[in-house]
């Protein structure tokens, strides 16, 4: 019985705390806390955060780029970034660290963006090197690219809205009005909670001329003005139309890009120059080291990351007489060199997150774009009638100046003067305290007759801007030019190149040139060596580990493969081929390391499957042996690890493979040994079978040991055979106990 919880001497009956303590203690459903806590804040990472908006921006860009516009950045000189990051914490208050890494992938220096819109000057990092970190804010500096130009000459016509900061000291915009589809051409990507963003970029020239193509014709085909994404890190889009137009239309989807390379005849080097977006240096290099280690990776001598002034560059030193080609048809296949990139084209749309497709993100900007075109030629009209509205009215003073000079001056008080002007002209507040405002020197015939010259200007002008907002073909051909300028002065060159798929030639490794025969022999702690027929010629004597020796050998080729079972259960298949040519004298290669074992985890039995044709007979501690099939193990998939490999009800002692049936001896620890054939050892279909009673055993003695009649070295087979199974055996002679011994395990 559990104890009962003492009451607190310092809690009295009716004290009002008690009360707060038993409210604190009620229970609250989960769905009602999901609903309180966790939807507003997944909210507000989605809405926020993670993801961007149709003018290409994530809140965070929003917030640097508009603090440095207003710190007048936009053209004027460089300012140390420390002060940039200082200013923004204005608008965002989560720090200077988060504020300063996203102003560095915003950045020339950077390169992570097509058309980056922070001109930086000092060490920014690569966005191709994982351990190339940019310097701290106080030693660099920055200020708005050009193209910046395309993003906030409409900042103040009120194009967009503006709403106030986190402590409303001051306001800042919700969308930029970005005169392109930023939305294309900055490559994104954000992590919210329940959903995810990954936008690629497009190259800046295209998505222009794909866009005027869409207002133009909105059933046009993109692919023809926009083929296939651009990254900043060049490389290649392995192309495939179906998968492209996939994305294009559905908004998700995915291609692979590939590496640039190039070969140094005289040096015997291949320079890769330019890789995918979606990896680094450093990654590539790793994976090419893990490679060398494995032994899969023979033809490269050295690599290393040669990166400097001139840009990206691994080199890769091969050995005499690689063909490049091969070889880099083989990185290609193993390491990030060639990668793919998943798009999820995931966009807020009026603050509810949308995946669409080109087409649709096109439509929903060229709608959002249109409302900023209208709504800064209707704030152009509006101050164009503000300034006709009071040129009419001075207009009117024209006929009699000075009738306007006598009001002024016969005026007592000062606050008359415009109530005066308003009755004597029969003019407005806003007329009358224009004219009023006019400098004495300026009231004068000439001066008022070129200002009411204007009026019909406005008129006309007027009349036009109105004419914009009645006809949508006119607001279209407006951000048409736009782009069309935007192309002329920010448009660049294609940096990824595309390679079709006729073009894509896949080279196949020559299996035959590694098929030779080679002799394999596992020690008893689990080191394995392949070795050579003219290497085993010229070899002595085996060399193990002091107190390890040889468990088995067996020939094989170097195209075959190996299961090797642990003492957990689990079975790991390997090629030879993976494993180097050793040499007698070496301690070989230790199998938990090579494979990957868990901790503690040891080798138990390496078979040789072969064609995965015959069986294999596990053989149990408590006497019992299970028969499974080798195709069992035989997994369609490049699945290197198997769990449940065979029972665990007992551990194993040995397994072995076979194609033909075989007579087995099992010695017990007292020294009894009984010889079956495997023949009389039904075959179970699951793996994990626990197989059936042969050997019985007296209390607490266990199967000691199981060879094949020719490995135990018994003279005397008819004394060990027993009619019926499960038996008991005979007791060994002592002088078969001592060959036994010799020759067994």
């Amino acid at each position: 019985m559990p104890k009962k919880k003492k009451t607190s001497p310092s809690i009295q009956r009716g004290d009002p705390n008690v009360v707060g303590l038993r409210a604190a203690t009620v229970e609250t459903p989960i769905t009602e806390t999901l609903e309180s806590n966790f939807m507003p804040y997944a909210m507000s990472v989605i809405v926020s955060r993670a993801i961007p908006e149709i003018d290409g921006f994530k809140p965070s860009h929003r917030k640097v780029l508009y603090t440095m516009f207003k710190m007048g950045l936009l053209g004027g000189n460089r300012t140390k970034s420390a002060n940039i990051v200082g200013q923004t914490m204005r608008l965002n208050p989560h720090g200077e660290g988060a504020i300063y890494d996203t102003m560095v992938r915003l950045s020339t220096g950077y390169e992570a963006l097509l058309s980056p819109f922070v001109e930086s000057k000092g060490n920014f990092g690569k966005v191709y090197s994982r351990d190339m970190a940019c310097a701290a804010s106080r030693y660099t500096e920055a200020r708005l690219a050009p193209i910046c130009h395309a993003i906030f000459d409409d900042i103040d016509r009120d194009t967009v809205d503006f709403v106030d900061n986190y402590d409303s000291t001051t306001t800042e915009p919700t969308l930029l009005p970005t005169t392109f589809p930023n939305v294309l051409v900055s490559s994104n990507m954000g992590l919210a909670v329940g959903m995810a963003s990954n936008i690629c970029g497009f190259n800046l020239t295209e998505v222009c001329r794909a866009t005027i193509a869409f207002l133009r014709d909105e059933t046009c085909d993109l692919l023809e003005y926009m083929p296939a994404p651009d990254f900043p890190t060049g490389g290649e889009i392995l192309y495939s139309e179906a998968e492209m137009r996939a994305i294009y239309e559905t908004g998700r989807g995915g291609f692979k890009t590939r590496s640039r390379w190039r070969y140094v005849a005289g040096e015997n080097i291949i320079e890769v120059y330019e890789i995918p977006y979606s990896t680094t240096a450093e990654a590539i290099i790793d994976k090419c080291a893990e490679l060398i280690k494995l032994g899969k990776l023979r033809e490269v001598s050295d690599m290393r990351d040669e990166t400097g002034l001139e840009g990206l560059k691994i080199a890769i030193d091969l050995k005499r007489g690689v063909d490049p080609d091969k070889l880099m048809a083989k990185l290609m296949k193993l390491t990030p060199l060639c990668d793919s990139f998943g798009c999820n084209f995931n966009i807020l749309i009026a603050g509810s997150p949308r995946v669409m497709g080109v087409r649709r993100i096109l439509d929903e900007w060229t709608a959002w774009r249109r409302e900023c075109v209208r709504r800064r030629v209707w704030a152009e009209a509006q101050k164009k009638r503000e300034k006709l509205h009071l040129l009419q009215g001075l207009a009117k003073i024209l006929l009699d100046i000075d009738r306007a000079i006598v009001i002024i001056r016969e005026t007592d008080e000062e606050r008359e003067v415009v109530p005066n002007l308003m009755i004597g002209f029969g003019i407005d507040e806003l007329q009358a305290d224009y004219i009023a405002e006019i400098r004495l020197r300026h009231i004068n015939r000439e001066y008022i007759l070129k200002r009411t010259e204007e009026t019909a200007e406005l008129e006309r002008a007027i009349a036009d801007l109105d004419d914009i907002l009645a006809k949508p073909r006119r607001v279209s051909e407006i951000i048409v030019t736009e782009l069309e300028s935007v192309i002329k002065k920010y448009g660049t060159d294609r940096r990824t190149g595309i390679v079709y798929d006729h073009e894509v030639v896949e080279l196949v490794e020559d299996e035959a040139e590694d098929d030779y025969p080679v002799t394999v022999f596992v020690s008893r702690e689990g080191y394995l060596k392949k070795i050579t027929p003219q290497s085993l010629r010229m070899s002595g004597e085996q060399k193990f580990k002091e107190g390890d020796a040889l468990e088995r050998s067996f020939v094989s080729h170097n195209t075959g493969e190996i299961l090797v079972f642990s003492d957990r259960q689990q079975c790991y298949k390997a090629r030879l081929r993976d494993f180097e040519d050793g040499k007698a004298s070496a301690l070989g290669t230790y199998l938990p390391s090579a494979l990957g074992f868990d901790d503690g985890e040891s080798v138990v039995a390496v078979i040789d499957p072969r064609d995965y044709s015959g069986g294999v007979i596990f053989a149990f501690r408590n006497g019992k042996l299970a028969r499974v099939p080798l195709d069992a193990y035989a997994t369609k998939t490049n699945r290197r690890k198997l769990t449940g490999a065979y029972s665990d009800a007992s551990p194993l002692v040995r397994a072995f493979e076979f194609t033909e049936e075989f007579e087995l001896a099992l010695v017990s620890s007292d020294a009894r040994c009984l010889i079956v054939s495997s023949a009389r050892i039904p075959p179970k279909s699951t793996r994990s079978t626990q197989g059936v009673a042969v050997l019985t055993l007296r209390r607490n003695t266990t199967l000691d040991r199981a060879q094949t009649l020719t490995e135990s070295g018994i003279a005397n087979r008819a004394r060990y055979l027993a009619r019926n199974i499960p038996a008991a055996g005979a007791k060994i002679d002592e002088s078969e106990l001592q060959i036994s011994l010799i020759d067994g395990n």
